[in-house]
């Protein structure tokens, strides 16, 4: 069945990983100190951020604390925070909270020029053959929906928002759960079957698949290695999703 929909992953897909580890995740944990003590009265901030605070007691098997009960982020909470956040960078969490935070971060590095999106060349390409094509595109990242529209609004292609109908992050679910999927086809709305989703990432293109999406996994330079046992067909670049069927 040729697919209607094209659902695309960020990194390793449309994205190269350097950009995400050396250039984003750098940026952000650089200036999480700073923003969230100049943010602290922002209630999405403020509640992020005491989110997080719930998420460090549970990760260190404590009950709530006072400290991370809502209230205000006083010097002490932050400091906490900004640790905190710090090494879920570097650990490459996918926390919702942490990608609120993250993609405020980067808006301000976007709109100072400090960030420049970057894209395989071939995707401005085919996200235009796609819509010439009556096909729709959409974006499904760990990243928060803030983050993805600042990457494809801010690239060296110029802004390729207007080619992505829809973007969905970690609030429909996490990228290894088949209900997320589910969620997205029920949103769009579409027939799991007439969804392809591409990714790099053999773990999630199987809780797609579970869902009854079509895949692809994405194989770029510099891709993290996947498991050689699935039953997903490769494709190296976009150009490979083809007019007449996937």
């Amino acid at each position: 069945m040729t697919a209607s929909t094209i659902l695309l992953d960020i990194e390793g897909t449309t994205t190269p990983i350097d950009f995400v580890y050396k250039v984003l995740f750098p940026y952000a944990r650089a200036h999480v100190g700073d923003f969230l003590a100049r943010h602290a009265d922002d209630e999405e901030v403020r509640a992020a951020a005491f989110e997080l605070l719930a998420e460090r007691a549970k990760d260190e098997g404590q009950p709530q604390s006072p400290s991370s009960a809502p209230g205000r982020l006083d010097e002490s909470r932050l400091e906490t925070v900004a640790t905190y956040a710090r090494r879920l960078i570097d650990e490459d969490r996918k926390l919702t909270p942490l990608k609120t935070i993250q993609g405020r971060i980067w808006e301000e590095g976007y709109r100072r020029g400090e960030l420049k999106g970057q894209v395989f060349p071939d995707v401005e390409r085919n996200l235009r053959r796609w819509r010439e094509e009556g096909r729709t595109t959409c974006i499904y990242s760990s990243g928060s929906v803030l983050a993805q529209k600042l990457l494809f609004a801010n690239t060296e292609a110029g802004d390729l928002t207007e080619l992505i109908e829809d973007f969905f992050d970690t609030k429909v679910g996490h990228k290894t759960d088949p209900l997320s999927y589910l969620k997205i086809a029920e949103l769009l709305p579409r027939r799991p079957a007439e969804v392809l989703f591409v990714s790099d990432v053999v773990a999630e293109l199987d809780a797609a698949a579970g869902a009854g999406f079509q895949t692809r996994l994405c194989v770029r330079p510099g891709n993290h290695p996947q498991p050689d046992t699935h039953a997903h067909a490769k494709i190296r670049t976009l150009d490979e999703v083809k007019t007449e069927g996937v």
